[in-house]
């Protein structure tokens, strides 16, 4: 009888801890969604979100699976497939690319200051698209890979939202961006969610392999500019990328938080104003839905 007492204790006790965690991540989840509403409702334009914390599973969502612009966000899909091309064997990162005038664009970078004939290593374009996002930058490795070849790695590793659908500013349209109902999106399209699946992959050695997706991390890490996640804790490692547009910014990360590593995907399209300012609207209302996306999905 003793044993039987004890037994149904135990299950008693655990049902109820259970019972309380469960309560508490459903109060912890319903008040990270009553602030991140609050903070959307005044702002002018719309907002998609889709965050999670890799060391409990939690997860957020606000439009995240709806499909979005990504502007620039787009080039991780891109550094991924330059570093399964290398793991394969068939680039090395010493290959060489010219700098020629069809290639550049202006918006962000150094390249289009330089004069056409300059010759870089695929791998110094990859970190020049990756750390200052060039447009230019981009567009060789772009030339060098094959927008389509982009988009097949993306369905190969499972992800069925992010495509890439031309160069940057335009020409090199991939299978999928000559669909008419993709040429709204740009550049390229994603939803919140499967960013965050992509990140989740890199952060778990799952992408290409260990090796590769540390490296891809860690390129991330060393961005240059954090206008939107991580703008405003600098003492806090985070891996990004960021895009932007004349109506839109969005911003993809890891950060690397006491509360947990937190994998997040922020876009804000629809913006009435263009400001091209490092305090655009956007960036703050990243930074801001950033900041509460970490306390929220911190362990109860």
């Amino acid at each position: 009888m003793k044993t039987t007492f004890r037994i149904t204790l135990v299950i008693a006790v655990v049902t109820f801890a259970i019972g309380l965690a469960s309560a508490q991540q459903s109060n912890q989840s319903n008040s990270l969604d009553s602030q991140i509403r609050a903070e959307i409702s005044p702002f002018k334009g719309k907002v998609f979100v889709f965050a999670k914390n890799l060391d409990t599973g939690q997860t957020y969502s606000y439009n995240g699976d709806e499909r979005v612009r990504t502007a620039s966000t787009i080039k991780v899909a891109v550094m991924i497939e330059v570093f399964a091309r290398v793991a394969e064997g068939h680039a090395k990162w010493t290959d060489e690319l010219v700098l020629t005038k069809a290639a550049r664009y202006a918006g962000s970078g150094i390249l289009p200051e330089m004069s056409d004939g300059l010759r870089l290593s695929l791998q110094d374009c990859v970190r020049l698209m990756m750390l200052l996002s060039d447009n230019t930058a981009t567009n060789m490795v772009l030339d060098y890979l094959g927008t389509d070849a982009v988009n097949e790695r993306m369905n190969s590793l499972g992800f069925k939202s992010t495509r890439i659908m031309r160069r940057v500013g335009g020409g090199g349209e991939s299978k999928e961006g000559k669909l008419p109902d993709n040429k709204r999106f740009g550049l390229g399209a994603t939803t919140p969610r499967e960013m965050v699946e992509i990140l989740e992959k890199l952060a778990r050695g799952q992408i290409v392999n260990e090796t590769a997706s540390k490296e891809m991390i860690d390129l991330m890490k060393r961005e240059q500019a954090h206008y939107a996640i991580g703008r405003t804790i600098p003492e806090t490692t985070v891996a990004t990328k960021y895009g932007a547009l004349d109506a839109l910014r969005s911003c993809l990360g890891i950060v690397y938080s006491k509360q947990g590593k937190i994998a997040m995907a922020i876009t804000v399209d629809e913006m009435p104003a263009v400001n091209w300012s490092v305090d655009n609207a956007g960036y703050l209302m990243i930074s801001r839905l950033s900041l509460m996306l970490i306390d929220g999905l911190k362990s109860p």
